[in-house]
């Protein structure tokens, strides 16, 4: 190995040592220590070697340990930043998963979806199945926003299922700012998920009055 590969070994090791356990990250992360081919041969080095573990294309992560549990698999949060920040992507929680975050099902799935306007994909970690999904600017113009987590948690718990105890739990759960952000982003949403969103926001909407 020439004394540049040996730099970009020992600076790209640094780094991950530095970061420590529960980081998740991509070659781009080490775009700055040297070429391509130089960082792909560390990070496989690296691999083989235990210290940080593949979790699927151009994805990696430096293993959490457990006591009793042993190795864990990365935060979902963590992957999801790791995908955004290298495929310059938005990406917006659906179905059950966005239900879950919002404390409107105690459900959680072992099978993620996640709205994106990027390039689908699928990464499967042990029993967890994460899958993004390519949709239309529309469903994305919430995306990242409180907004786009409820209107996606109501869409998965339909029509039917929405009552005057899913609507104070929305109320109890979210605070002014993100209210006002339900009344702004209600054109986005189906008619009745929007009228759910102003119910919600209702006490703000008479409070501006």
């Amino acid at each position: 190995m020439g004394k540049h590969a040996r730099s970009v070994d020992t600076l790209l090791l640094a780094r991950v040592q530095a970061r420590g356990p529960g980081w998740v990250f991509t070659p781009a992360d080490f775009k700055d220590l040297g070429s391509r081919t130089a960082v792909a041969t560390a990070l496989q080095r690296h691999k083989a070697a235990g210290t940080l573990r593949q979790l699927g294309r151009g994805l990696y992560d430096v293993p959490r340990q457990h006591p009793k549990l042993g190795t864990l698999w990365p935060e979902l949060e963590a992957i999801t930043d790791a995908v955004k920040s290298r495929d310059s992507v938005r990406l917006q929680p659906t179905g059950a998963y966005a239900a879950n975050l919002l404390g409107l099902s105690d459900q959680v799935p072992m099978r993620v979806f996640f709205l994106t306007d990027g390039p689908e994909r699928k990464i499967k970690l042990g029993n967890l199945e994460i899958t993004f999904k390519h949709t239309t600017p529309r469903n994305m113009a919430t995306a990242g926003r409180i907004s786009g987590s409820v209107i996606q948690a109501l869409r998965w718990l339909g029509k039917r299922s929405i009552d005057d105890r899913t609507v104070r739990n929305l109320r109890r759960l979210l605070d002014d700012e993100a209210k006002r952000q339900l009344l702004a982003d209600a054109r986005y949403a189906p008619v009745w998920i929007a009228e759910v969103m102003r119910q919600v926001a209702a006490a703000v909407k008479n409070k501006a009055k």
